[in-house]
């Protein structure tokens, strides 16, 4: 009976460690079968369309096209009604000798109203860059959550696994106790060991049941509308060239916000300039005379006296915005190219962990955990060695989680810089 119930335990302890890997990365958890998941492509589509702040980019987009449309508008001519000699004394006495001017006055533009019409415009140009950070920004952040989430799920996943294990180590030492070749101290550790780790996943639960919500909030539900993330942590980025990376960041929205910011100072220095000197008054009418009621007509101009450039300072204040940006353009090239350069470096450190982990680890770990079991269900190894080999292939699964999360946010983070969504390469486990 005894050998019987050695070779059932043996075929158990090979099942648990075949499938361990496996599910680690897959994350079909039984209780979960059959209810809603939430694939990545699903969760960054709802952030796009729902997000309550990206909601907000409608409202500004509307008031910038309100600006087009005020920079457009002329300004209105002034009607001018001007009576002169009455309620006076002698001929100016009442209103018989009253003199009634009636005019129109305006300003004449020229090419200020285009000038402020590329200023708007150009604003709108600001802000659609201005967008396009915000919307990449909300489905990277959102990207995150997901990953974190699915991470998550796989270390649950190990938690359970480490419960079974648990209780294997319970049903062995109790064969032992019963055969009379261990002490009842064992029966204690293992059974505290096992509390332990339902503890671990308990702690879990809970963590995972908040990256849920943190993930539903990006696009403004307050509990989630889904039992668990869909995904698969085997599916690690294929690293491109640097060089077709850096090229690609080249577009990088934050890069593009400040040309558009440069051609905005552009326009408004134009506009500025133009503005330097007063615009020209016109005005013409008809004036009444009320003695012998004879009509008129009126004209005048308003010329203004230029004595220097009363824009300079506005002027120089525009020049030194433009050189402003450009410093900022170019410390933003730099501060992204060394962002780059350093997650790249990760990105290839993170996949190196994954395949040393999963390739030369993991797998020694399994056959030790396997002999010393073995060595003590026949005596030759202690419980204690027995536990410390479990936490060591438990410890380096977790590793492995963590290594192949990381590549992902990496992996994010990346695409973010450069708009680039890198191929996915399937791990053989």
């Amino acid at each position: 009976m005894w050998l019987t119930n050695h070779s059932r335990a043996r075929l158990t302890c090979r099942a648990w460690l075949a499938g361990l890997c496996f599910s680690l990365f897959s994350l079909s958890s039984g209780a979960l079968n059959g209810a809603e998941r939430l694939t990545l492509d699903d969760a960054i589509a709802a952030t796009l369309s729902d997000s309550p702040n990206l909601k907000a980019l409608g409202f500004a987009m509307r008031a910038q096209d309100a600006r087009v449309l005020q920079a457009s508008l002329s300004p209105r001519p002034e009607l001018n009604v001007i009576v002169e000699d009455v309620l006076g004394t002698g001929v100016a006495q009442g209103v018989s000798g009253a003199q009634t001017t009636v005019s129109i006055a305006w300003v004449r533009e020229g090419d200020l109203r285009q000038r402020r019409i590329d200023v708007a415009t150009t604003g709108s140009l600001v802000l659609a860059a201005e967008a396009d950070i915000m919307r990449l920004d909300a489905a990277a952040q959102t990207a995150r959550y997901h990953i974190h989430a699915l991470a998550r799920q796989a270390q649950l996943a190990l938690a359970e696994q480490a419960i079974l294990l648990a209780d294997e180590s319970i049903a062995a030492v109790t064969q032992r106790i019963t055969a009379g070749t261990t002490l009842t101290t064992e029966l204690y550790l293992a059974k505290a060991e096992r509390a332990r780790r339902e503890l671990r996943r308990e702690d879990l639960s809970h963590e995972l049941l908040g990256d849920y919500y943190l993930l539903a909030s990006q696009w403004g539900d307050l509990v989630p509308a889904f039992a668990m993330v869909d995904g698969d942590l085997n599916s690690l980025p294929v690293v491109a060239a640097f060089d077709d990376l850096l090229a690609r960041m080249q577009q990088n929205p934050d890069l593009e916000r400040f040309l558009s910011e440069q051609r905005l100072n552009e326009a408004e220095l134009r506009l500025e300039q133009y503005q330097r000197n007063a615009l020209w008054r016109f005005n013409a009418g008809l004036r009444r005379m009320e003695l012998d009621s004879n009509m008129g007509f009126v004209a005048g101009v308003s010329i203004p006296l230029n004595r220097g450039n009363q824009n300079q300072g506005r002027i120089d204040e525009v020049r030194a915005k433009l050189e402003e940006t450009a410093a900022l353009h170019e410390a933003a090239g730099i501060r992204l190219q060394t962002s780059l350069f350093v997650l790249y470096q990760e990105l290839q450190h993170s996949l190196h962990r994954v395949t040393t982990l999963r390739d030369d680890i993991i797998p020694r770990y399994q056959e030790a955990l396997t002999e010393t079991r073995r060595a003590y269900e026949i005596g030759r190894s202690s419980f204690l060695e027995w536990m410390q080999v479990q936490e060591l292939l438990l410890a380096a699964n977790g590793e492995l989680v963590e290594a192949g999360a990381q590549a992902l946010q990496y992996n994010i983070e990346i695409e973010r810089l450069t708009g680039m969504r890198m191929p996915q390469a399937e791990l053989s486990l």
